[in-house]
């Protein structure tokens, strides 16, 4: 939770803009491994600063808001003069731990926060006073996406005759810290030749109830198969690892 302000400087005097996290992208976070994003913005000051930070953050800031990074590394602040400001234009990189969010539920990531975060900027001053400002950037949260199990028959196959891919779609469940089946998704099958390192979708396909993907395509050379997963508004996109096909 954030240190609720000893006092604030005019609005004249600090400010924050600028702000972009993970280069305008949705942060997508699975069960447990820490994920780094990109964090820019400009701080502009008329007065000396100790210190300045900015966080994301859900719910009411500075009574129950929780904050999504664990840590910041501050790798430059690139620092310029004009008009009697400062501007300090850095680079960051943000650490989120779903195990270990700061003030969350139970320190741990839950479905509802895969949704959109607000941020804010908070800047010390020499004299130990803060400010502290709402920003109007954001960033979207998604649960990690994954298929499992894709694999294509026969193998090998004779050319002209049919082969099944069959994977399943599966989600973080933050909340039960587990993959869960993803049923009734649109799923994309797709195939890239030998020789190639370029996929083409063959065919889209939607999930079963309990995310089961199958689909028939006919064989006409050698290459390998792979679904993939375009993501949705809570949820990131993944691909499936590919199964090489030989045709004879």
């Amino acid at each position: 939770m954030l240190t609720a302000p000893a006092a604030h400087a005019a609005e004249s005097d600090i400010s924050f803009s600028d702000v972009v996290i993970n280069n305008g992208k949705p942060v997508v976070v699975g069960l447990s491994a820490e994920v780094e994003a990109s964090l820019t913005y400009t701080v502009k000051s008329k007065v000396a600063l100790d210190d300045w930070w900015v966080d994301a953050y859900r719910r009411t800031l500075g009574t129950d808001e929780y904050i999504l990074a664990i840590s910041t590394t501050r790798w430059s602040c690139r620092q310029s003069s004009a008009g009697g400001y400062t501007y300090r234009d850095c680079d960051e990189t943000m650490t989120i731990d779903p195990d270990g969010m700061p003030g969350g539920n139970g320190n741990r990531l839950v479905n509802d926060d895969a949704a959109v975060w607000k941020t804010v900027g908070t800047a010390i001053r020499k004299n130990g006073s803060y400010d502290t400002d709402r920003l109007s950037a954001t960033v979207r949260l998604q649960r990690a996406s994954r298929i499992q199990s894709a694999n294509a028959t026969p193998e090998p196959v004779t050319k002209g005759k049919q082969i099944t891919v069959t994977g399943t779609v599966q989600r973080a469940n933050w909340s039960a810290h587990r993959y869960d089946n993803y049923g009734s998704r649109s799923v994309k099958l797709q195939f890239k030749p030998a020789g190639s390192s370029t996929y083409s979708t063959v065919k889209s396909v939607t999930a079963s109830g309990t995310g089961a993907l199958r689909a028939t395509v006919t064989a006409s050379q050698d290459g390998t198969w792979r679904w993939r997963y375009s993501g949705n508004t809570t949820t990131g996109a993944s691909n499936s690892s590919g199964d090489h096909v030989d045709v004879k």
